[in-house]
């Protein structure tokens, strides 16, 4: 049986932690690189921002900064303040696991369309989430000649609480979430099928790692293996809550996150709830000697803004027809197409 806390199990466990978050680091910047594109339809104005966008921001830089400084950690050779480094490290790290679960979070309060009974608990649990966060920053680093910068002396039981609230935290919006799209008082539309069937496996991804790091913290076999499912339960949470904002985007008819609600703009739901309206047709018939009879047909334009029933779409984000007239569902061409009546 492996002897967890000897000197050389403890050392090879750091050599194996040290090239972990290497590799954890290069697949995050592959993930924030291979996405940069939607940040900066964004930051060029190209796209309208709106305010649940900032925790999406603050997540995906608050993690990519924490990943630097600890590969910074790990790799200096000279001497630093260790104990600014670790304690900027365990900032920015701690920020970005609450972040994803606040973005997690909005998009819950999305399906069950911003009701009071959903998001007054939610914002409860979020604040209390952030002071176990803000209190776990209470680790000790120091400067070891040939070493490096090592870690001291660390508060277990308070980052195993940390790990087990962030865990039930995000069971918590997962089962929200599935219970909504699974019993939809309205009938389920294409969106809801799309997010129940795509989006849900983020949420389980979030639980699934942070189980996996509050099992480790729990099992304390030693120092390094204690903390190192943190990191990746870290990054799983911010990428997969990073792709549910990207993910959810694509679907609106007036911007990148706006989903109709009964508030026009609304930046959270998702369902459409403005008055249904059909095109307004009306004929004019009139007759000359020359030309013979003449109908003219005319609409209301405005109508085609609206709709029965909400939007329904398919996996590309394209509107589909349902049962009612949808004059979105018509392929977008240079030809002029009169509506279907």
């Amino acid at each position: 049986m492996v002897n967890w806390m000897s000197p050389e199990e403890v050392q090879k466990d750091a050599v194996a932690f040290g090239r972990f978050m290497h590799a954890l680091l290069g697949l995050y910047i592959w993930e924030w690189f291979t996405s940069l594109d939607f940040d900066w339809q964004y930051i060029s104005g190209k796209k309208k921002f709106r305010w649940p966008l900032i925790f999406y921001f603050l997540n995906r830089y608050c993690l990519l900064f924490a990943l630097i400084g600890i590969a910074i950690a790990l790799n200096v050779t000279t001497e630093v303040d260790c104990q600014g480094l670790y304690t900027f490290n365990q900032c920015f790290g701690n920020a970005a696991i609450g972040l994803a679960s606040i973005n997690l979070s909005l998009r819950t309060i999305a399906v069950w369309s911003q009701k009071w009974y959903v998001v007054i608990p939610l914002v409860a649990v979020i604040l209390g989430h952030w002071s176990l966060l803000l209190h776990g920053i209470l680790l000790k680093a120091a400067w070891v000649p040939e070493q490096g910068c090592v870690i001291t002396e660390t508060n277990n039981k308070l980052l195993a609480v940390t790990f087990i609230y962030t865990m039930a935290f995000d069971l918590l919006v997962l089962s929200l979430t599935a219970f909504k799209l699974l019993y939809p008082k309205t009938g389920r539309s294409r969106l809801v099928e799309l997010i129940f069937t795509d989006g849900l496996i983020y949420f389980l991804i979030a639980f699934l790692a942070n189980l996996l790091a509050t099992i480790f913290m729990l099992l304390n076999l030693n120092p390094v293996m204690s903390i190192i499912a943190n990191v990746p339960a870290a990054i799983a949470s911010s990428i997969v809550a990073c792709r549910v904002v990207r993910r959810l985007s694509r679907f609106t008819s007036q911007g990148p996150e706006v989903f109709h609600s009964t508030t026009q703009g609304s930046t959270l739901a998702f369902r459409s709830g403005g008055s249904a309206m059909r095109p307004k047709v009306s004929t004019k018939v009139t007759t000359s000697k020359s030309d013979g009879v003449h109908v003219q047909v005319t609409s209301d334009n405005k109508s085609y803004l609206e709709y029965d029933t909400p939007g329904q779409y398919d996996a590309a984000g394209h509107v589909l027809r349902g049962d009612t007239y949808d004059p979105e569902a018509q392929g977008i061409s240079d030809e002029f197409k009169r509506p279907p009546y």
